[in-house]
């Protein structure tokens, strides 16, 4: 780009902080909002757990229902958004925060920090998960185009999971992070989500129309990351099972019990909260990087002891079938039957968890990627990231499928609860003594993985709640908002487990995946005014 700047100066919006007192430097309508708001739901979930089961299960068949479409369509426009904006010329060479502004971080450092908070207790789970469900039942097979459990259905498997791992949610995490990093590196305003919708609504951002915008980010991070949270602490007790043996962890099948899940969710909480008070530059930056080399060690060892051949040929066969299958596969909406129940279970769920996750992944990626160019932005906020996780599915998803095809498993993979698949397949190609000892080391890598997703979620927050004032620790404010997570957590697991965590999440992504939407409107009229003004 031949523009003399790509710093745009403006007047920064005039959000009120409070100047004494508990608040001081917060926006005290939206720290309070947000706290009663979410104390609202954790007092319901608590006091009246079936209730509010039942409730939220039913406000995400509507959710679900009346909203499926949009929530196809709309991730679909964020993927061609990120894409165009990288690819054209003129945009995808700026820099985030000016010509001369270097990166914070190593590539490495960056990268991990993205991938540990974006989807890293995801590819623990779903890295055996996704594959193995979808090879069992997909909407190839419901078709009758393929057959579930067989050779003839893991092309389909693999193009399936990769939809829901693929470039799509990383574009989520992409637009919300571009947006906020445009606006207060290259336009010099504060970094929040009001912000990034200036060009939009202007000084009304200033009042009750940012207030919402904030609470509505606030609402989605706590509740998108308390899913994930879920998810993990159920796979950190089932992996102390498989290490131990403790019958009070186990439920049966694998499934942890609750007693197991709280204390695994305080003790993840306690050193997320530790880890908070460190700030990114210690213990977030030192924590991704563990979590990155545990991780390559982990894929490693699948390289050794996994199916290596299965792995390798699916890994360029699945970037073919989905390339080609991407299309169709983002915009189809199924309205009713088997294939509406399961787009409803699998890719709508998956799409609002994305959402829900956005607003914490994308401030996060914001915070550290000043200095580099929107085009390298994408590649390493969408398609590096995307590649990752499919080494993940074809080396160990594809190991699992490889033990139930040659009859080993004999379905013990497939039948185990969704927590201890992946220590179901070591169990299974390693002794007794050794499987215990890469149990640990899921265990430790999974406990990083979480640490580092809660802690990010955490400083997040208070970015929100401080107008995008990073400079201050707000140490009782991070432990605060600690509790608050441990609180939501185990309130809804007592209301109906995981099901009642989903469907809170599912519903709580609705109005933010708007704001989004919106986002992306603001940020496209930014860049057009601005590379207008250079020439």
């Amino acid at each position: 780009m031949s523009g003399k700047t790509t710093v745009i100066a403006e007047n920064k919006l005039d959000i009120k902080t409070a100047s004494s007192g508990f608040y001081e430097g917060f926006i005290p309508v939206v720290a309070i909002g947000a706290k009663i708001l979410i104390g609202a739901l954790i007092l319901w979930a608590a006091f009246f757990p079936s209730q509010a089961g039942a409730v939220l299960s039913k406000l995400q068949n509507w959710s679900t229902s009346a909203f499926g479409a949009w929530y196809m369509w709309v991730t679909t426009f964020y993927g061609i958004f990120c894409l165009a904006i990288a690819a054209w010329p003129k945009t995808g060479r700026i820099r985030l925060g000016g010509l001369d502004e270097k990166p914070e971080f190593s590539r490495f450092s960056w990268f991990s920090m993205m991938f540990g908070a974006g989807i890293g207790v995801g590819m623990l789970t779903y890295s055996t998960a996704e594959p193995i469900f979808h090879f069992a039942n997909n909407p190839d097979v419901i078709k009758g185009l393929s057959n579930g459990a067989n050779p003839d259905n893991v092309r389909n498997a693999y193009k399936w999971a990769m939809l829901h791992y693929g470039i799509t949610p990383w574009a989520c995490y992409g637009i919300v992070g571009m947006a906020l990093a445009y606006f207060a590196y290259n336009r010099k305003q504060h970094l929040s989500f009001r912000s990034s919708l200036r060009p939009l609504f202007g000084k009304y951002l200033e009042g009750t129309l940012g207030h919402i915008v904030d609470i509505v980010a606030i609402l989605a991070t706590i509740i998108g990351v308390s899913v994930t949270i879920g998810f993990g602490v159920s796979q950190f007790a089932s992996g102390v099972f498989n290490i131990t043996g403790f019958e009070w962890i186990s439920a049966g099948n694998g499934k942890p019990t609750l007693l197991a899940q709280l204390l695994a969710l305080v003790i993840i909480i306690s050193a997320s909260v530790m880890s908070a008070l460190s700030g990114v530059n210690k213990g977030i930056k030192w924590l991704s990087n563990i979590n990155m080399g545990l991780s390559f060690f982990l894929l490693f060892f699948f390289v050794i002891f996994g199916a290596t051949g299965f792995a390798f040929k699916q890994f360029f066969v699945t970037i073919w079938d989905y390339v080609l299958a991407l299309p169709a596969m983002s915009i189809t909406v199924w309205p009713e039957g088997k294939l509406a129940d399961w787009q409803g279970a699998w890719t709508i769920f998956y799409w609002a968890w994305w959402i829900a996750f956005a607003p914490f992944v994308g401030l996060f990626l914001a915070r550290v990627s000043r200095g580099r160019t929107i085009r390298e932005y994408v590649l390493g906020a969408m398609f590096i990231p995307a590649a990752m996780g499919l080494a993940w599915f074809v080396l160990v998803g594809g190991t699992a499928i490889d033990l139930e095809l040659s009859g080993v498993a004999q379905g013990s993979i497939i039948n185990a609860d969704i927590s201890a698949q992946l220590f179901q397949t070591i169990n299974l190609i390693l002794t007794p003594l050794m499987a215990k000892v890469m149990s640990f080391v899921i265990v430790v890598l999974l406990l990083t993985y979480l640490v580092t997703s809660a802690d990010s979620a955490i400083l997040v927050i208070n970015t929100i709640t401080s107008a995008g004032n990073r400079a201050r620790a707000h140490k009782h404010h991070i432990i605060i908002w600690g509790g608050i997570y441990i609180a939501v957590v185990a309130a809804l697991l007592m209301a109906g487990g995981m099901n009642a965590l989903k469907s809170a999440m599912i519903v709580g992504a609705l109005p933010f995946s708007m704001v989004m939407a919106l986002m992306a409107i603001s940020l496209a009229k930014a860049l057009i005014f601005d590379r207008k003004n250079e020439n």
